[in-house]
């Protein structure tokens, strides 16, 4: 098992990839280490932004406040959640 790292990461550490990020399974049966994808999650938080923007639209066309609501607070939450994810990759994060 790989000993924790004392002090922040360096950008070495970040472009080698995090090993077993967020993986409860990590080292169990000989698995290899996960790492994350970041450019997925880009691509679906976009997809997810303009789709709720749409949405969002077609609503106010017909009137119905409460959708116009909902899939706005659906598109604020998937740009800050894409705002981070670039911001990972753009520190150096593989994926």
């Amino acid at each position: 098992m790989e000993r924790r790292r004392e002090g922040p990461r360096t950008r070495e550490d970040y472009a080698r990839g995090l090993p077993d990020y967020h993986d409860p399974t990590a080292g169990f049966g000989g698995a290899a280490p996960a790492y994350s994808a970041l450019t997925l999650r880009i691509v679906l938080a976009s997809v997810a932004v303009l789709l709720s923007i749409g949405g969002a639209v077609l609503f106010a066309v017909n009137g119905v406040v409460w959708g116009i609501v909902l899939l706005s607070v659906f598109a604020v939450i998937m740009a800050i959640d894409l705002g981070w994810v670039v911001h990972r990759k753009r520190r150096g994060e593989p994926g």
